[in-house]
């Protein structure tokens, strides 16, 4: 299928999902890159403290703080 066709099915609200390759999609900058981060002891627990507060584990929390260190200083 040509782009204009696809474009003009989607574009009316068609299903295009069976001309698609959903099998290699990805998210773009979105792919995991594994880092070490040494942390002292009492931020980790700190870290767990505040993650056992909000019900999350520690790498998620990590994760948000980070992200919204980074939007914060975007702004």
């Amino acid at each position: 299928m040509k782009a204009k066709e696809f474009d003009r099915q989607f574009d009316n609200g068609e299903d295009v999902l069976e001309s698609l390759e959903l099998t290699k999609a990805r998210r773009v900058e979105q792919e995991h890159r594994r880092v070490n981060v040494d942390f002292p002891v009492w931020m980790i627990h700190s870290l767990d403290k505040e993650a056992k507060r909000l019900g999350i584990p520690r790498q998620s929390l990590i994760k948000v703080l980070i992200a919204r260190h980074i939007e914060h200083a975007r702004a």
